[in-house]
C-alpha cells in the first residue's frame, strides 16, 4: 500500500515531532542540512547535465558543479554556459544561501532554548530576577510619587486644594 506523504512531507513531519518533543538539537539540524544538500546536489546535478550535456559531460561533473554551487566555494573550473543553465545556476545558489542562513538560524535557536531551559531549571533566569526587579522598583517610585503629591498638596493654601 503506497503511503500517501511523499518523503519530503515525512521529513518534515519528523523534524516537526522532535522539536516539540525535545527540542531540535543541533545533531538533527546537521543530519538536515546533509540530506538536503545532498538532494540538491543530486538533482541539480543531474538536472545541468541534461540541460547542458556539451559543458557538463557526466551527472558526475554536474554534481561536482552543484556541490561547489551549493557550498558558496564556486572554484569556476566548470560553469553553465547558456541562459537555462545559468538561471538554474542561480536557483541553486540562491536556494543554498537562503537554506544555509536558515539552518544557521535554527541552530542559533537551538542553543538559546536550551540555555534559557537550563538556566530557568537552575533558577539562573536573569531575566525572570530582573522583571521582577524593576516591577518593585516601579511600585516604590509610584508610592514616592504619590507621597510627594500628598506632600505638595497638604503646603498649598486652604483655598487652593
Amino acid at each position: 500500500m503506497a503511503s500517501d506523504h511523499t518523503s519530503g512531507e515525512r521529513l518534515i513531519a519528523w523534524a516537526s515531532g522532535r522539536e516539540q518533543r525535545k527540542g531540535l538539537r543541533p545533531r538533527d539540524a546537521a543530519i538536515l542540512i546533509i540530506v538536503a544538500w545532498f538532494v540538491a546536489i543530486a538533482v541539480f546535478g543531474v538536472v545541468e547535465h541534461l540541460v547542458e550535456p556539451k559543458v557538463f559531460h557526466t551527472v558526475w561533473l554536474g554534481m561536482w558543479w552543484a556541490l561547489v554551487t551549493v557550498t558558496t566555494v564556486g572554484y569556476g573550473d566548470v560553469v553553465p554556459a547558456s541562459t537555462a543553465g545559468r538561471i538554474i545556476a542561480s536557483f541553486l545558489l540562491l536556494g543554498g544561501l537562503a537554506f544555509l542562513t536558515v539552518i544557521i538560524a535554527m541552530i542559533t535557536g537551538g542553543f538559546v532554548a536550551r540555555y534559557q531551559r537550563e538556566t530557568s531549571a537552575a533558577g539562573e533566569d536573569h531575566t525572570s530576577q530582573g522583571m521582577e526587579q524593576l516591577t518593585l522598583e516601579i511600585k516604590e517610585l509610584r508610592a514616592e510619587i504619590q507621597q510627594l503629591r500628598t506632600e505638595v498638596q497638604d503646603l498649598r493654601p486652604i483655598g487652593q486644594r
